[in-house]
C-alpha cells in the first residue's frame, strides 16, 4: 500500500493530450429519444415537430466533414522527455441535424420574451395537465385560462416593448478601408457586410457560403469573400463574370448563370476561354432540354426532365399524361393540362395565367 512521502520508481510515464469534443448533434433517431426523456410530446407529436422546425428553415439536415488537428503525446523514460504528434480528427457529422442561422435568431427571440414557455419543464407539465383533463382530475376552462391571460398580456408586451429579432456579430476592421466588418442576417440569407447602414457611402455586401455561418466565421474568411466577383472579359459583347453564390460558383453571361465544380480558390485561375467553353456547353444543354415553346406564350415550354418530358410556366411545373407523346401537344393542349391541375400550397393561388395574344384577338 502507498504511504504519503513514499518515493514511487516510474519505468514509462505518458501524458496524452486530449480535447473534449462536444456533444454529438442529433438525427431523428437520438432527438425522439430526447423528447421521451424529457417528457416532451407523445409518439403522434414526433413526426410533425421535426419535420415543421425543418420545413420552416429552422434546421437543416446534412453532412460535414469535420477538421484535423494535431495531438501532442510526452514520453518521460529513463529522466528524458521525448515527443510525439498524432493527428485526429475531430466535428465529422453525417445525417445531422443542424440550427440554421434563422433558427438561431428566432430561438434567441423567444428565449428572450418567452423564456418560460421554452423551458422544458412547461412542455412536460401541459402534457401531464392533457393527461389530467383525459381523467377526469382537471377542468380544462381552467387549464387553458390560467395559461391564456397571461400568455396573451406577455405578447402584448412584447409587440409594444421588442426589437425585431436580430442576429449580427462584429468581426473586426477591414484592413482596407478601416470600416467594421459584421455577419449578419439579411432578407435572402447570411451576409458579411462592411461598412456601416448610416454611412455617406453606402456599405458593401457579400453573401455567406453554404457551410459558413454567422457564429462561426472569422474576419479572414469574410475578407475573402469580396476578392470575388472577378470580370473574365467580353464574350458575344457582354461581360463574362466568374463568382460565388449561396449554391456554389459559377460563371454569369448574359443574365444566365453557368454552375461549376470548382472550389474557390481554384476559380482565380479560371481563363476567359475555359469560361466561354462553360457557356457554350451550358447553352448546348439547355436546348437539349427544350423540346417545343410556343409563340402564343414564351413561358409555356415542354422540357426534358430527370423524370421525363414536363410543361413549364410560370416557374411551376406540370405533369403530362401518359397517353400523350410532349413532342406532339399543342398550345391549347398544354393549357389545358395547366388548368387542370389543382393549386397546391407549393404552387399557391398567384399562378395567375397571362393572357395570350390568341385570347386577345378573340
Amino acid at each position: 500500500n502507498l504511504k504519503l512521502k513514499d518515493i514511487l520508481d516510474y519505468s514509462t510515464i505518458v501524458a496524452h493530450e486530449r480535447f473534449t469534443n462536444s456533444p454529438a448533434r442529433y438525427n431523428e433517431a437520438s432527438l425522439v429519444k430526447k423528447l421521451e426523456e424529457l417528457g416532451i410530446g407523445r409518439p403522434s407529436t414526433y413526426a410533425p415537430t421535426i419535420s415543421t422546425v425543418q420545413n420552416r428553415g429552422y434546421v437543416v439536415k446534412e453532412n460535414r466533414d469535420g477538421e484535423e488537428r494535431n495531438t501532442i503525446i510526452l514520453t518521460l523514460e529513463k529522466s528524458k522527455i521525448t515527443d510525439k504528434f498524432k493527428v485526429e480528427k475531430f466535428g465529422f457529422e453525417k445525417n445531422k441535424m443542424f440550427p440554421s442561422d434563422i433558427g438561431m435568431v428566432v430561438n434567441d427571440f423567444l428565449m428572450e420574451y418567452f423564456g418560460d414557455i421554452l423551458d422544458y419543464n412547461f412542455t412536460a407539465m401541459v402534457e401531464k395537465e392533457f393527461d389530467d383533463i383525459a381523467e377526469g382530475e382537471l377542468n380544462w376552462r381552467k387549464m387553458i385560462d390560467e395559461f391564456y391571460k397571461p400568455f396573451h398580456k406577455k405578447i402584448g408586451e412584447t409587440e409594444e416593448n421588442s426589437e425585431r429579432g436580430r442576429s449580427e456579430r462584429l468581426l473586426g476592421v477591414d484592413p482596407k478601408s478601416g470600416k467594421n466588418v459584421y455577419a449578419k442576417l439579411a432578407k435572402f440569407g447570411p451576409v458579411i457586410q462592411i461598412g456601416e447602414k448610416d454611412d455617406e457611402e453606402k456599405p458593401t455586401f457579400s453573401s455567406m457560403q453554404k457551410g459558413q455561418h454567422i457564429e462561426a466565421i472569422t474576419l479572414e474568411e469574410a475578407l475573402k469573400l469580396f476578392d470575388l466577383p472577378l470580370t473574365l472579359g467580353d464574350y458575344e459583347g457582354k461581360t463574362v463574370v466568374i463568382n460565388v453564390g449561396r449554391f456554389g460558383p459559377y460563371v454569369r453571361h448574359n443574365s444566365a448563370f453557368y454552375s461549376i465544380k470548382l472550389k474557390r480558390e481554384e476559380l482565380f485561375d479560371v481563363t476567359l476561354e475555359q469560361a466561354i467553353q462553360i457557356i457554350i456547353e451550358g447553352k448546348e444543354k439547355e436546348r437539349l432540354k427544350l423540346i417545343k415553346s410556343f409563340d402564343e406564350d414564351e413561358n409555356v415550354k415542354l422540357l426534358n426532365g430527370r423524370f421525363g418530358p414536363y410543361i413549364s410556366f410560370n416557374k411551376n411545373n406540370y405533369k403530362i399524361p401518359k397517353t400523350q407523346v410532349a413532342a406532339d401537344l399543342t398550345f391549347a393542349e398544354c393549357m389545358k393540362i395547366i388548368e387542370a391541375t389543382p393549386v397546391t400550397d407549393k404552387k399557391t393561388a398567384k399562378r395567375g395565367f397571362k393572357k395570350t395574344t390568341k385570347e386577345k384577338t378573340k
